[in-house]
């Protein structure tokens, strides 16, 4: 049920709680807003020809559908008149994108500005997920470039994500607690349905793309099956996985439960990105209660070396990804 308080509301009562400037709420209200002009757009695509391959692949070697270029260029567009954010790491771009007259801005933005965009065809669940890292105080007054985002996870200043599915949700931290806003699109404004968060113990489900089990290695396979045969100590958990990474941690941090991604013999680095996907709902889970790691290290704990920088994740609830740990024998 919604309380009345708006996600605007919600970043000044951060900042003053926080006695910050109000330059981080006024980024997180340009992410809210791109937010909204990317459902508008995700709902309008199937009418107005934007669904479907462009015949190009991105710098991940993955193939870039219409709305992949198209959520990326919203995004850049609206933040283009944040002058606190000096440059947007993005996993649709090979560099750092520099804002132009933004040298003394504050903060650094990684996004995936399209998770999931494989299910636009089948009309299903989608996401956004970022990440704000404070710039280190000696890169004032120089273009943004990589040196600043090879931050780990726990510097992050704020993240979180937004999904499109059957509603269009906004679920963020600042650095306390995380809450989830859902946008009433009658009159275009998010207001909080879901405060305080907290990832259950002790049930719900667990995720991972089965498809992959031939890549990998023996004690993941035995992990994985020791979760299908309901069999692992944090107790029996049902399958679910959705192609898309922000669904599937929406529904591990409301209901409980671990996502797993696990390296493969063709990808024996992992396949998700630390700054655009991992480090940022690290962050969020790790404040509702949860954990994360790549089967060895904490997440936030891990230092990136290059902005493209691809780790294996486990992330959920703290027992569930214990229990992952315990079995792959770390």
């Amino acid at each position: 049920m919604a309380t009345g308080l708006t996600l605007s509301e919600q970043f000044f009562r951060d900042q003053a709680a926080s006695g910050a400037s109000g330059d981080l709420s006024t980024v997180l209200n340009r992410i809210s807003l791109a937010a909204r002009m990317l459902a508008s757009e995700i709902m309008r695509a199937g009418f107005v020809g934007k669904l479907g391959l462009t015949g190009d692949s991105n710098v991940q070697g993955e193939q870039v559908r219409q709305l992949d270029i198209i959520s990326n260029d919203i995004v850049s567009q609206v933040m283009d008149h944040a002058p606190m954010i000096a440059g947007i790491g993005s996993e649709e771009l090979e560099d750092v994108y520099a804002m132009p007259g933004s040298e003394h801005g504050k903060y650094v933005l990684t996004i995936d500005p399209l998770d999931g965009s494989g299910n636009v065809d089948v009309d299903g669940a989608m996401g956004t997920i970022f990440g704000i890292y404070r710039r280190p105080e000696e890169r004032s007054g120089l273009p943004a470039d990589v040196a600043d985002f090879l931050q780990p996870g726990r510097d992050l200043v704020a993240a979180g994500y937004v999904l499109y599915g059957p509603s269009t949700m906004f679920v963020y931290t600042a650095g306390g607690s995380v809450h989830g806003f859902t946008l009433d699109r009658s009159i275009g404004t998010f207001f909080l349905t879901h405060p305080a968060i907290r990832i259950p113990e002790g049930a719900g489900t667990y995720a991972v793309n089965e498809a992959n089990e031939s890549q990998w290695d023996d004690r993941t396979r035995d992990m994985v099956a020791t979760f299908r045969r309901q069999e692992s100590h944090c107790g029996p958990r049902q399958a679910r996985y959705s192609g898309a990474l922000a669904a599937d941690v929406h529904r591990i941090l409301l209901r409980g439960g671990v996502f797993m991604y696990p390296p493969t013999s063709s990808r024996p680095e992992g396949k998700l990105r630390l700054l655009y996907e991992n480090a940022p709902l690290a962050f969020l889970i790790s404040h509702a209660g949860g954990a994360a790691t790549d089967g060895h290290r904490d997440i936030l704990d891990i230092t990136p070396t290059e902005l493209h920088q691809r780790t294996p994740l486990y992330i959920g609830s703290s027992g569930d990804v214990a229990e992952v740990q315990r079995l792959l024998g770390d």
